[in-house]
């Protein structure tokens, strides 16, 4: 599943081909996504995009008109940019084609995905964003947050972090590899987490973001970013899939457990309860 630094390497990939433009026509190929499109979309034509956001895993194309249209990559999904005479891939579900002659296209062979259409007022009380903890690379996602927050909580931090309400986008793989580089292992009880762990495990979760998305995502098997190459990130793993192989750093063997019904890994010699 594209998690959030892929879905912002889409972010940034599409931003500059599309802002600024006007909608020239939308094809609807196929409206039966986990949610069905919204019948809306056809009428952003005429409009032009004024803003690229992203708000956890949902991109928000904002529209001159006030409407925003709302993507989820779902399983598979992905957006492309393309010449508008191209041909369609055989998931390619919707076409908005662009002044000048280009066309961004949705593709999503599992049609787990959403592109809905919100009122650009209404998106922030929106049911699917409002209840959405801070952003892992802004100001207000601290150790101080962090602590307090897993005050009652006991189940297993990896866990805990991967839970939207308390910090967006901190999905499975990143989990893991973020609480390699904090040294703080993935069964710890969430309110055991000291204050000293919590500003090591803010500070890795934002460095791991950060460095994914420079690099242009993890690799994940259905994801392609928005120029049709796949991220790199994955070449920097030190735990997520590593199972029984050796650690780059002390030259243990990585361990592997399911927590969460989530896939987990570690290296008991570097990372401590």
């Amino acid at each position: 599943m594209p998690e959030l630094p892929e879905v912002e390497t889409t972010r940034l990939g599409i931003s500059p081909h599309i802002l600024g433009r006007r909608v020239f026509e939308v094809i609807i190929r196929r409206y039966d996504l986990r949610w069905p499109v919204s019948r809306e979309l056809v009428e952003i034509a005429g409009r032009g995009f004024v803003s690229v956001k992203r708000r956890s895993k949902y991109l928000l194309l904002e529209t001159d008109g006030g409407q925003v249209v709302m993507v989820h990559l779902g399983m598979s999904g992905s957006l492309r940019i393309v010449p508008e005479g191209e041909e369609w891939r055989k998931h390619d579900h919707i076409g908005i084609t662009l002044e000048g002659g280009m066309q961004m296209r949705y593709h999503d062979p599992r049609r787990f995905g959403l592109v809905m259409v919100v009122a650009a007022a209404e998106v922030n009380s929106h049911p699917l964003l409002k209840n959405l903890g801070p952003e892992p690379l802004e100001d207000n996602f601290t150790a101080e947050h962090l602590y307090w927050a897993l005050r009652n909580k006991s189940i297993p931090v990896k866990v805990a972090v991967m839970d939207a309400k308390l910090v967006v986008g901190v999905g499975n793989i990143y989990a893991s590899e973020s609480l390699f580089r904090a040294g703080i292992h993935p069964a710890l009880p969430a309110n055991k987490l000291t204050k000293p762990k919590a500003e090591r495990l803010v500070a890795a979760i934002k460095e791991v973001l950060a460095e994914s998305i420079t690099q242009g995502g993890t690799t994940l098997r259905d994801f392609l970013n928005s120029d049709g190459q796949p991220g790199y990130f994955a070449q920097r793993l030190f735990v997520y899939g590593r199972k029984g192989e050796a650690c780059r750093v002390c030259g243990g063997i990585i361990s592997h457990k399911v927590m969460g019904q989530r896939a987990t890994f570690w290296c008991a010699g570097c990372q401590r309860r």
